[in-house]
């Protein structure tokens, strides 16, 4: 079965009926078939290869937070592990939170240790809460992520979708503040979706 078919290119209908002032070949090849196509990353200004990010299939769990005092905050993720999330070419992001006592958190999204540049940025302003346009229409600047008082139960994986607003931050973190009344373990773990 043949690929492609001729057609006549509508400028030149003149050179088919013999009209020897026409200058275009009338005839056009037309492709005529589906052809499928991978995206498998794309080449940067400087030549590299930059991969198109998937889903996380898993939630990358942090290292526990152990016996945090009511009224202490701490970061996650922490140093043991990978110190922030880079949501470069996500847009939404799981987080969930197993706390050892139930009661109140206050979660806060903000920017990830001094430690690192923000893309070629440096330094950054370090545990500032991360703020942006939140609307279509931006009229000022709001909190991306700040929860005040979330309840949670104890001994369980707390999960929240967090869609849009943090997709892209590169050096994010979690400021979770215990406010249960009593002293906590707190685990915590993310899941970042294209």
């Amino acid at each position: 079965m043949p690929y492609n078919r001729k057609a006549i290119a509508p400028w030149s209908t003149e050179r088919e009926q013999g009209i020897e002032s026409a200058t275009v070949d009338s005839n056009i090849e037309t492709p005529q078939y589906l052809q499928p196509v991978v995206n498998t990353g794309t080449i940067d200004l400087n030549g590299n290869w930059i991969g198109v990010p998937t889903s996380d299939k898993l939630f990358t769990i942090d290292t526990t937070h152990e016996a945090i005092p009511n009224g202490a905050a701490v970061l996650s993720p922490q140093k043991a592990n990978h110190e922030y999330i880079d949501m470069t070419g996500f847009n939404d992001l799981f987080i969930a939170i197993k706390p050892s006592a139930g009661g109140n958190f206050k979660l806060e999204a903000i920017m990830g240790p001094d430690t690192y540049p923000y893309a070629n940025l440096t330094p950054v302003n370090a545990g500032s809460t991360l703020r942006g346009a939140t609307t279509a229409v931006p009229t000022s600047m709001d909190d991306l992520f700040f929860d005040s008082a979330e309840a949670m139960i104890a001994d369980v994986w707390n999960i929240y979708i967090l869609p849009i607003h943090l997709s892209s931050q590169k050096l994010l973190q979690f400021k979770i503040t215990n406010n249960t009344g009593a002293a906590s373990d707190i685990q915590f773990a993310s899941l970042r979706v294209v």
